[in-house]
């Protein structure tokens, strides 16, 4: 009589014995146009449990910054690249152990619960009279940028005030909590500063510097702008508005239309009304250049320029031609919230036939915005001032803004530059166009 022998990686009682193979964490699809990211900083250390959901690594692109989940429970077992490198789509970041690791760390994470189960009972039957406070850690009220700037610098974000909306905690808010600290602290919170070496020679400018590692959007800000100067033929046109008709509209209209749509009525609405109907009449400036060819594009996705903590970013008002002005203005205030809270997805920057840039929120007066490449035209706004002009041979004190119009040479001419920026004044100047025209 002859036993069978249990097949390989069979137990004697029959039952197959297998073995988990480990959990890749790879960089994700990071968007249209995005290839490269930073690897920011790990949320997890090696040999911490994570959950599947959980976000483990936070990436940063030239566009917005993303957390990196786990796909399933288990434990972190090995970070393949560390913060500060560079990578690509389908990189390997990390590896997570979801066998026998994951049942060790479950085990010991469970006997630590059970050894101190009795204190902390007692610590729950202590505090089971006190009101609950559901107010959010500050960690969570914090932006991506402050609490990736304070773990960099060895800054505990919750003893930092927020001064964001809501209390959030911004970068600035660290900067000024890191300035507030003793000079021996700051040394040591930071890489820059007046830091000795070992043999004691100073390390840069005795009177203190500080040294801050380029953001890869900063870096791709700083690409961009070189290149748009060097491949562009960039001219800048100028002219200025009398916005004395669209105040006098917004005055009269804002209490009806804030009752009826929850928001203001503000500038942004009408310029991106004005520069679509200067668009439709002047097409070259809603076009691009590809190769020896030029696409004219017949949809108007108008990006509009706004300052982050980062740097400035461009979402954009997608068919913005099929929009009401309360739409716009409702579209632009999420966008802005996004920028405020780091929530901006790629889909929000994706894209853009025309770009609308305002420094007159800054107090600019005056400025030549560079182009926003692949784009050929880019206006800018500056600040409303009064000033005495001449209107019927009288001289009348009015609400007046320069405007700049950045635009590609290669396929804008200047003629069709200026009466562009001619068309723009004229549906600000009477609003009332921009029912028929814009």
């Amino acid at each position: 009589m002859y036993c069978s022998l249990p097949d390989v990686g069979e137990g004697w009682g029959g039952v197959r014995q297998e073995t988990e193979m480990p959990t890749k964490i790879i960089v994700p699809a990071l968007g249209e146009s995005v290839v490269e990211a930073t690897v920011a900083r790990w949320l997890k250390n090696e040999g911490d449990t994570v959950k599947a959901g959980e976000a483990v690594v936070e990436l940063e692109t030239d566009k917005v910054d993303l957390e990196v989940p786990a796909e399933k429970d288990g434990v972190l077992s090995k970070i393949t690249r560390q913060a500060g490198e560079d990578v690509e789509i389908g990189d390997l970041l990390g590896m997570i152990d979801e066998g026998e690791g994951a049942a060790a760390a479950d085990s010991a994470a469970d006997a630590g619960a059970d050894a101190e189960g009795e204190p902390e009972a007692k610590a729950v039957e202590k505090d089971a009279d006190k009101p609950e406070t559901p107010e959010p850690a500050k960690e969570e009220r914090a932006t991506p940028v402050a609490k990736r700037m304070a773990a960099e610098q060895g800054v505990d974000i919750s003893a930092v005030s927020g001064a964001g909306p809501g209390g959030r905690v911004t970068k600035q808010d660290v900067k000024q909590f890191m300035e507030s600290q003793p000079a021996s602290q700051q040394v040591s919170q930071s890489d820059g500063g007046t830091v000795g070496r070992s043999d004691g020679e100073p390390v840069g400018d005795p009177r203190g510097e500080t040294r801050e590692h380029m953001s890869r959007r900063r870096r791709t800000i700083a690409e961009r702008l070189v290149q748009a100067q060097q491949t562009a033929a960039m001219l800048t046109t100028f002219n200025e508005v009398d916005l004395t008709a669209v105040m006098e509209l917004r005055k009269r209209r804002n209490p009806s239309f804030e009752k009826r749509h929850g928001l203001k009525v503000g500038f942004m609405s009408f310029f991106t009304k004005a520069v679509i109907g200067a668009l439709k009449a002047f097409p070259a400036l809603n076009a691009e250049i590809q190769g020896d060819e030029i696409v004219l594009k017949h949809y108007y996705d108008i990006g509009i320029a706004v300052g982050a903590e980062e740097g400035l970013v461009v979402p954009v008002v997608r068919n913005a031609d099929h929009m009401s002005f309360a739409e716009i203005e409702a579209k632009i205030k999420e966008l802005a919230s996004k920028v405020q809270d780091g929530t901006l997805a790629i889909d929000d920057l994706r894209g853009g036939t025309f770009t609308i840039t305002n420094g007159g929120v800054f107090g600019s007066m005056l400025s030549t915005p560079i182009l926003n490449p692949p784009q050929v035209g880019i206006l800018g706004m500056h600040k409303i001032q009064e000033r005495p002009v001449a209107i019927d041979g009288d001289v009348e004190v009015r609400p007046m803004m320069y405007l700049a119009l950045s635009y590609d040479h290669r396929i804008v001419d200047g003629r069709e530059a200026v009466q562009f920026l001619v068309k723009v004044k004229e549906l600000l100047e009477e609003p009332e166009l921009l029912l028929l025209e814009g």
